[in-house]
């Protein structure tokens, strides 16, 4: 992207956005605060503004807690000051009502924020240092259906807000022009392209292939919809290269899961796909690439997403750039036959058949 090319800041900007760094853990729990707390809803709800004091006596709160914080705010960006009387500025009202803002937000606090602190030692050791916040486990993955309910809650929403965008656009790609009756969903989760793809197509027949715990699930939910005869489940530890994948698929699918791996680990993956593929099948890779970004801002986001899985998924996965994450996929056997940009809020659809 010619966004990432040239330093276009002057010295001054440079200055201030390293000063916003700097204290850049302080900014997001202002902000968090200001938002959880009433203090922001308030001062919007008012119309005009309100005084510092109307504002602390309509949120409960003692009149110095809130003053510090409608500074900092201001600071921020989040308000403004004017005779006496605070209002909400563009900024603030987005961290108040936009949907990827709070997604993001939520993740951050509840999943990320404190096994943050250990990421300088997991660049050094290649293993999700931070994890230890969450739980004994050697990735994340292992321990989603253990998780806290709040930092549960918080996981999915957001993984399930970008495939929720996604998924809609998607269906017709897979399945108007292909006859696919038998498909592997790979890292299948909680079943939700299982369900999306049942309900589209009458014919299909998934087998979602993960972790037990994670099968377990997804199992619930297929139950209670009914679903149990056109879906089936294989649980296997993916990165178990002795564990051969199931055979005989029209199709393989994998959608935001391939992210969670290495490079190598990649490669692995895509090679058993290879040999469990039916000879004319394809294998559709849903994946947000941050160079493939329509706005700076999407790439900035899958960018700082990146370190999540660093310091807290696997310690060796990422947000891949596309160049970097289709010399994988050649390098397993593949070639890319199609290739479909800006699906749903992020997403690249790769089409993908044996060399």
């Amino acid at each position: 992207m010619d966004l990432f090319s040239t330093d276009t800041r002057t010295a001054l900007e440079a200055k201030s956005l390293a000063q916003f760094i700097a204290f850049g853990p302080v900014v997001f729990q202002v902000a968090r605060t200001l938002k959880n707390s009433g203090i922001l809803k308030q001062i919007e709800e008012s119309g005009k503004g309100l005084t510092l004091e109307a504002i602390a006596e309509k949120v409960q709160l003692p009149h110095y807690g809130v003053r510090v914080l409608l500074e900092s705010g201001l600071g921020i960006g989040l308000v403004v000051f004017n005779d006496n009387i605070y209002k909400i500025t563009k900024t603030g009202h987005f961290i108040l009502h936009d949907a990827l803002t709070n997604v993001n937000m939520n993740f951050v606090h509840d999943v990320c924020y404190k096994g943050l602190f250990a990421l300088d030692k997991s660049i050094e050791t290649g293993k999700p240092e931070g994890l230890k916040e969450l739980g004994n486990w050697t990735t994340i993955y292992e321990g989603l259906s253990q998780l806290p309910q709040h930092i549960q809650k918080s996981w999915f929403a957001f993984d399930h807000f970008f495939s929720d965008t996604a998924f809609p656009k998607t269906l017709p790609h897979i399945y108007d022009k292909n006859n696919i009756k038998r498909l592997l969903d790979i890292g299948g989760n909680t079943g939700k392209w299982a369900i999306a793809s049942t309900k589209y197509n009458k014919d299909v027949s998934i087998t979602i292939m993960d972790l037990p715990q994670q099968l377990e699930m997804a199992k619930e939910k297929i139950q209670q919809l009914g679903l149990s005869e056109r879906v089936s489940f294989y649980p296997v530890n993916i990165l178990d290269e002795q564990q051969p994948f199931p055979k005989g698929f029209d199709a393989i699918w994998m959608s935001q899961f391939l992210d969670c791996f290495s490079e190598e680990e990649i490669i692995s993956i895509l090679r058993r796909c290879y040999d469990s593929l039916e000879e004319n099948g394809y294998v559709y890779i849903l994946e947000a690439f941050w160079d493939m970004q329509r706005f700076d801002t999407a790439a900035f986001c899958l960018q700082q997403l990146s370190i999540y899985f660093t310091a807290l998924a696997n310690g060796n996965s990422q947000m891949y750039h596309s160049t970097v994450f289709k010399s994988c996929v050649v390098k397993a056997g593949f070639e890319i036959v199609d290739e479909t940009n800006n699906i749903g809020l992020s997403h690249t659809l790769l089409k993908c058949k044996r060399a």
